[in-house]
């Protein structure tokens, strides 16, 4: 199951229940990218612009605490 935490800039930032570490958020928009939210790393980008993604890591790194909060709800 897919949870989507946010969406800005055209972009929808989500959580997957059954997802893996590192604590990651995936980012769909024009592409995907997958950034890990401790680190705040682009893990994976596919199709994204470089723009899109610099927008979606400042979008990552201002809710950082809600990201990481909805994962560990879902993850443990």
């Amino acid at each position: 199951m897919m949870v989507t935490i946010l969406c800005q800039h055209g972009m929808r930032f989500v959580i997957y229940t059954a997802d893996h570490e590192p604590a990651h958020v995936h980012v769909i928009g024009d592409g995907e990218a997958r950034i890990d939210i401790i680190d705040l790393k682009v893990i994976t980008q596919g199709g994204m612009s470089d723009r899109d993604v610099r927008r979606a890591m400042t979008v990552v790194e201002e809710n950082r605490q809600l990201l990481l909060d909805t994962g560990r709800h879902y993850h443990g």
